[in-house]
């Protein structure tokens, strides 16, 4: 069914500048509700991804799907049909493509996360059959042990303890072919053509704790980018990878500082830090 439009949930006056929040992978729009409460005076669209959620039947999930959904969105509930796009993790990606293929439905844009080169090691991750296998010992007999499904909320995601009830009902209701559709476009992601005409303004970032290559994936997506801007994320010296790479969750106040800053054309919170 991917010829049907992304449902979303909205939040504010649709009168006042439209922000689209773009989530990551596994996930699903309620990771975006700490960082829009601190947003208020401006409408906040958040859609489940294809394949996702209440977009599941949208399938099979890939950049350009899901880039393509999103400008549809833009174009039909947001204010003038321009939005500011804010991704992170696979929504950086899909923020990454839409910039390629629609950059002129998109008014500002920030990219958080968004990989764009293999990670040394983890080649295997763009197996599919390998990652079927490793779907097949690590979720269906763990759907129902809280105590597995904790442990990879907090280790693995860095998802705060009160959104338990939503990463679990993710986690359960995940298959196969959505785990490894989902990781196969993650992993193959590169820069997509397209970019140097891209005239939006976007700012670009990753955790100061992440993998090597996410953070090289910041520094070339900011030399393709015609007016972009790059930085890194310090949440102090106790954060881990997983806590820098899902901010909005574990940091939303300072995310939704980083947001008004950036629209607002004001200096960045002092945590991000310069390439």
């Amino acid at each position: 069914m991917s010829g049907s439009s992304l449902s979303c949930e909205a939040f504010g006056r649709n009168n006042t500048p439209t922000i689209v929040f773009l989530h990551g992978g596994g996930a699903g729009c309620w990771m975006w509700q700490p960082v829009i409460k601190y947003l208020p005076d401006y409408y906040c669209l958040a859609p489940d991804q294809p394949e996702h959620g209440s977009n599941r039947q949208i399938a099979p999930f890939s950049m350009e799907l899901s880039a393509e959904k999103v400008a549809d969105l833009i174009l039909h509930k947001a204010q003038g049909g321009k939005a500011i796009v804010v991704g992170l993790s696979e929504g950086a990606q899909v923020a990454v493509q839409l910039l390629a293929t629609n950059p002129e439905q998109v008014e500002k844009a920030i990219i958080s996360s968004a990989l764009l080169l293999t990670i040394p090691g983890l080649g295997w991750l763009s197996s599919p059959a390998l990652l079927a296998w490793a779907y097949r010992i690590s979720i269906p007999p763990f759907r129902n042990v809280d105590w597995w499904i904790r442990l990879n909320m907090k280790y693995a995601a860095g998802v705060p303890d009160e959104f338990y009830s939503y990463f679990k009902k993710d986690f359960q209701e995940m298959t196969e072919t959505e785990w490894v559709n989902l990781l196969i476009a993650n992993q193959l992601f590169r820069l997509p053509v397209g970019l140097e005409k891209a005239a939006t303004p976007t700012l670009v970032i990753a955790g100061q704790k992440e993998y090597g290559a996410m953070k090289q994936s910041v520094r070339d997506l900011v030399a393709a980018l015609p007016h972009a801007k790059g930085g890194l994320i310090n949440l102090g010296k106790k954060s881990s990878m997983a806590k820098e790479h899902n901010w909005a969750l574990t940091a939303p106040e300072l995310f939704a500082k980083t947001i008004r800053a950036w629209i607002e054309e004001k200096p960045l919170p002092t945590e991000i830090k310069g390439l």
